[in-house]
């Protein structure tokens, strides 16, 4: 079992900067554009909440409405008695791969150079998207043990005994299709337009630059309501 988590640590797509930490290799071209986009998100947090009115403005307001809309959102998806301890889960992986798509949309990572690979938005590689749908199988696996301790495990069999191997195949389908559609989205994306700026550098990659907006911000969406949705499924009662 451990071979096999290193075997899928290891996967990779294109070339990367290596980094030698102890006796683990890690992409380290991933990890500094994570650290922007975590500094990103701190220094915004920051400077809207550093002095906070009773009437919003500027940046609060807007830090506000995200906060709003992704208690509606873990309302939505979790149940309203459950949902407020998601909201912080759900808020953090909705924002890293929301700051981190538009990174890879917005800024010009390949005028800087490494000694060996190039930047990208975080998201472009397989394995920051593992990552993050292995953290949310944790997450809904938590949710339902904890609040129905061993009980939780009467899912799989439910209702009848017979689906017990559909049920456990699609606890592993979950984090592979949240892994696979957030990358396979954010790279083609990012291939189409390096293509058109090839090709024909002016005017034609613009609209596909502002699409590439959109559905950036649209596979945020979509991976943190799944998310939501399949914590609010370990959760709910069944009757």
């Amino acid at each position: 079992m451990t071979n096999v988590w290193f075997d899928l640590a290891e996967v990779s797509v294109g070339q990367h900067w290596y980094w030698t930490v102890g006796p683990y290799t890690v992409h380290g071209q991933v990890l500094i554009t994570s650290w922007i986009v975590f500094a990103i998100i701190l220094g915004i947090s920051l400077l809207a909440n550093s002095n906070l009115k009773s009437i919003p403005e500027g940046l609060q307001n807007v830090t506000e409405y995200i906060t709003e809309f992704i208690r509606d959102l873990a309302k939505t998806q979790i149940g309203e008695h459950d949902y407020l301890k998601w909201v912080p889960f759900l808020g953090t992986i909705f924002l890293f791969i929301f700051v981190s798509n538009w990174s890879g949309a917005l800024v010009p990572w390949r005028i800087l150079e490494l000694p060996n690979g190039e930047l990208a938005a975080p998201t472009n590689d397989i394995n920051t998207t593992v990552a993050l749908a292995l953290l949310t199988s944790v997450a809904y696996f938590y949710a339902g043990i904890s609040k129905k301790g061993l009980g939780y495990f009467k899912r799989y069999i439910s209702p009848a005994a017979f689906l017990l191997p559909i049920n456990v195949l699609e606890d592993f389908t979950k984090p592979l299709s949240l892994s696979f559609r957030l990358f396979g989205n954010i790279l083609a994306d990012e291939l189409v337009v390096g293509v058109l700026i090839t090709l024909v550098p002016l005017v034609i990659p613009i609209p596909i630059m502002l699409l590439g907006l959109f559905t950036s911000a649209i596979q945020a969406l979509v991976f943190a309501t799944l998310a939501g949705a399949y914590i609010g499924e370990s959760v709910e009662d069944h009757h």
